[in-house]
């Protein structure tokens, strides 16, 4: 058996299957996206590891100790460009700026000019500069945040 979580952004959801991809169990824990500025899009990382929690604890109850215990592997996947901001101590210093969030503007015009005056970024990068990728967005932090991204150490993606 194997067990499949992937942390979307509205919900994480996880399944197990048997060794021909049969669908054993299936179980959802929903996410909420917080606004709380017009173009923000975040949301706090413990909320995905409690969502995940949730999902496979009722794979659990769904398949028994003694079958969940059999699973052999797992396989993850999540959404893409969410910036998760990490101090020396592996704490989260904020909400996670996620691939909808459209508040770097301004930092993805000033990398592309940047960037026009020594070279070609969507040359060197493979595309352009834009809101939901994260060099706009750790740009923002590092303007509108200072001493917050002072702090970060680490950031996963």
């Amino acid at each position: 058996m194997y067990l499949g979580i992937d942390l979307g952004t509205s919900e994480v959801k996880a399944v197990v299957i048997d060794a021909e991809g049969k669908l054993l169990a299936l179980a959802g824990s929903p996410l909420a996206v917080s606004r709380p500025h017009p173009r923000w899009s975040e949301q706090d990382p413990q909320h995905w590891w409690q969502a995940a929690c949730d999902a496979v604890a009722s794979l659990r109850a769904q398949l028994g100790e003694e079958r969940f215990a059999g699973i052999r592997a797992i396989g993850l996947s999540g959404q893409m460009h969410g910036a998760v901001l990490l101090d020396a101590q592996d704490r989260v210093l904020r909400p996670a700026i996620l691939w909808s969030d459209s508040r770097s503007t301004d930092e993805c015009a000033e990398l592309t000019r940047r960037w026009s005056e020594s070279g070609d970024l969507h040359q060197l990068a493979g595309n352009l500069a834009m809101p939901g990728f994260t060099a706009p967005k750790l740009l923002w932090v590092a303007r509108h945040e200072p001493q917050l991204f002072a702090e970060v150490a680490c950031v996963l993606l």
